[in-house]
């Protein structure tokens, strides 16, 4: 680990997850509740007291940029550039897609399947409200993350020419098995949602600079949802 503070956090949903790193060691908090902006500094400021650290010392944030409640990632986003304005504070931030994507990359599970399905590829499905679901397949063509209805969702998977390695979660944060029906391998559990100590290692990597302050809402706002025709 590099030296300084690091904050790394996800706001994309509920529960918040909030980590302060310092010396190689993570303080970490989750708190569920979708009024986020009124949790995020009381849980900071609690971290922070553990690792004897103030926003001061912070010299890095690590956010995720979406998909989400479209709040929650704008009080990420809004955070990020306050600490970036106010002192010399390096921000980084990355998908939800690719933080699980990166922990499925360092799951066993994975490694040992891809022995026996080298054509295969991993895919990221997240609920996102109600009957909808955002989804991203990381292949060679980069393909694009989308938002899907469930039964487009299922389409889009069928339809998909190689075998899928599938991490992720359904609604309540629930396992994928219900919805996928035992057609996909699926990834543990464990590596299906977004871990601090993977944000922690994120955080010390120069590529995640790039678009860091740029969200990926993908499922726009109520009111601009209002607007389309």
């Amino acid at each position: 680990m590099q030296s300084g503070v690091s904050i790394v956090m996800d706001t994309s949903h509920s529960p918040l997850l909030l980590a302060v790193e310092k010396d190689g060691k993570l303080f970490t908090a989750r708190r569920s509740g979708i009024k986020q902006e009124k949790l995020l500094f009381p849980v900071l400021n609690g971290l922070l007291a553990k690792a004897n650290a103030n926003l001061q010392d912070v010299s890095r944030v690590f956010i995720i940029r979406g998909p989400g409640r479209f709040t929650g990632i704008r009080i990420a986003l809004t955070f990020a550039s306050m600490l970036q304005m106010l002192g010399d504070c390096e921000v980084k931030g990355a998908t939800l897609f690719e933080v699980i994507y990166r922990q499925v990359q360092a799951c066993r599970a994975y490694t040992l399947w891809q022995q026996n399905h080298p054509s295969g590829v991993a895919a990221v499905v997240l609920h996102a409200f109600r009957e909808e679901y955002f989804l991203q397949i990381f292949d060679e063509k980069k393909s694009a993350p989308m938002w899907l209805s469930r039964e487009e969702l299922l389409n889009t998977l069928a339809a998909y020419p190689y075998p899928l390695f599938v991490a992720g979660t359904d609604k309540e944060f629930a396992p994928l098995t219900h919805l996928l029906d035992g057609k996909y391998t699926l990834a543990p559990y464990d590596v299906c949602h977004v871990q601090a100590k993977t944000l922690a290692r994120l955080a010390q990597e120069k590529k995640w600079t790039k678009s860091a302050l740029e969200p990926l809402y993908l499922k726009p706002a109520r009111f601009e949802l209002e607007g389309v025709k």
